[in-house]
C-alpha cells in the first residue's frame, strides 16, 4: 500500500506525525509513505524507515516570490511530481486550507480531519473520507487516531514510538557529556528570561558540567554569546543545519528547553529533557515521550496561549521582580533554582535507567 502524507510544517507538527507512521507500519506490513513537507524540514521524514520518498514544498518561500516561482517552473514541477505517482490514499494530517488544496493534484481518495476536528473546518470539504478526532488531547495522539481510523487498524495502546534511531543520528563521534540549552523559540512570551538562563548556566558551570548552546539566527547567536561569556564549560556552537542540530541533540546527556520545535526533536530522540512552559499548555503540544519532564507555570493567567503578554503587574510584583529582566511574569514561577533542582533529578533518573 502506498500512501501520500501531507504535513508541511511546523517543525513540531512534523515531528508529531512520526509515531503515527510507526503505528501504521506495524499494523500494515509493507505500507510505504511519501511525504509532502516544507523544504526546511525535509530532512526529518527521511529518518523514518516507513518513508520512501520526501517531496519538498516551499509554500512559505513561494508566497513571498510568487512571480519568480511561476517563472522558474518550481510550482509546475511540484504539481507534476504529485500527479505522476500512483497512490492508494492521501492523508492530509495538517487540517488547513493550504494543505487541503495540495490534495487536488493527486489522483487518489483523500482522508483528513472532519470539519469539527480540523483547525480550519473548510479544509474538510476537500476530503472524501473525513474523520472525527476529538480535541482536548495531545497532538501526537490526534494524528495517531487519524491514521488508525483512516487505515482501519486498532489504535495501539501506550506511548507512541517515533521510530527514530538516536544512535544513528548521534554518529560515531565521542564527546564529553553535555547538557544542551534549547533557548530559542518563536513567540516572545515563550522565552524563559535570559537572566534565568544565565543563572542556570553559571550554576552548571560551577559544578563542572559542560553546556552547549545552539542557535538559529543572529538574535539567538547574540543571546548564546552573552550566556556563555566568561564561563569555562559553556560553549556556543557554530551555525548548524537541521541534521547538525539533530546530531548535537542526539548526543546530549539532557536538554533544557522552552516550548520550541527542537524540544520536540529531543523528545523524538528519547533524550531526557526538561521543558519550560509559561503561556502554552504542555497537555496539548508539550514534548511527548519518555523521560520528558514538563515544568508549567501556575501563574494566575497561565496558560494564556497569547503571543503578547497582556498581564498588568501589581505594585507588589513591581517591587519584587525586575520587570526589565524577569518577564513575562508567568516564568517567575519557574526560577533558575527550581529548574536546576529538577534538572539534577532528571539527570539522576536518566543515569539509573
Amino acid at each position: 500500500m502506498r500512501v501520500l502524507l501531507i504535513k508541511t510544517s511546523s517543525l513540531g507538527d512534523v515531528i508529531h506525525s512520526l509515531p503515527a507512521l510507526t503505528d501504521a507500519a506495524r499494523a500494515i506490513p509493507g505500507i510505504q509513505f511519501d511525504w509532502v513537507v516544507e523544504e526546511g524540514f525535509a530532512e526529518i521524514p527521511r529518518w523514518h524507515p516507513a518513508v520512501a520518498q520526501v517531496i519538498p514544498v516551499a509554500l512559505r518561500r513561494w508566497r513571498k516570490h510568487l512571480w519568480q516561482t511561476l517563472r522558474s517552473g518550481e510550482w509546475a514541477a511540484f504539481k507534476q511530481r504529485l500527479q505522476a505517482a500512483d497512490y492508494d490514499l492521501v492523508i492530509d494530517a495538517q487540517g488547513l486550507l493550504k494543505s487541503a488544496l495540495l490534495t487536488c493534484y493527486v489522483k487518489a481518495p483523500v482522508a483528513g480531519l472532519d470539519r469539527h476536528s480540523a483547525r480550519e473546518p473548510l479544509a474538510a470539504r476537500f476530503y472524501a473520507r473525513p474523520q472525527p478526532v476529538a480535541w482536548g488531547q495531545h497532538a501526537v495522539e490526534r494524528v495517531r487516531q487519524l491514521f488508525a481510523q483512516t487505515l482501519g487498524y486498532p489504535l495501539p495502546s501506550g506511548v507512541g514510538d517515533y521510530g527514530l534511531s538516536r544512535a544513528r543520528l548521534a554518529g560515531d563521534a565521542v564527546a564529553a557529556p553535555y547538557v544542551l540549552f534549547l533557548h530559542g523559540t518563536t513567540w516572545a512570551t515563550k522565552h524563559w528570561p535570559e537572566a534565568y538562563w544565565r543563572q542556570l548556566a553559571e550554576r552548571l558551570n560551577g559544578q563542572g558540567q559542560a553546556v552547549q548552546l545552539p542557535w538559529g539566527n543572529a538574535e539567538e547567536q547574540a543571546r548564546a554569546v552573552r550566556l556563555a561569556q566568561g564561563l569555562e564549560h559553556v560553549t556556543v556552537l557554530p551555525k548548524l543545519n537541521l541534521a547538525g542540530v539533530a546530531k548535537v541533540v542526539a548526543g546530549a546527556r539532557a536538554c533544557v528547553a522552552v516550548d520550541t520545535g527542537l524540544g520536540h526533536l529531543a523528545a523524538a530522540l528519547d533524550v531526557p529533557s526538561l521543558s519550560l512552559y509559561g503561556p502554552t499548555n504542555p497537555g496539548f503540544t508539550g514534548a511527548y515521550g519518555r523521560s520528558q519532564v514538563h515544568l508549567a507555570s501556575n501563574f494566575a493567567c497561565a496558560p494564556c496561549m497569547k503571543k503578547t503578554c497582556a498581564y498588568q503587574p501589581t505594585a507588589a510584583e513591581r517591587a519584587q521582580f525586575d520587570l526589565s529582566r524577569e518577564s513575562p511574569l508567568c516564568f517567575t514561577r519557574l526560577s533558575p533554582l527550581h529548574v536546576a533542582s529538577q534538572l539534577e533529578a532528571l539527570l539522576c533518573a536518566s543515569e539509573s535507567r
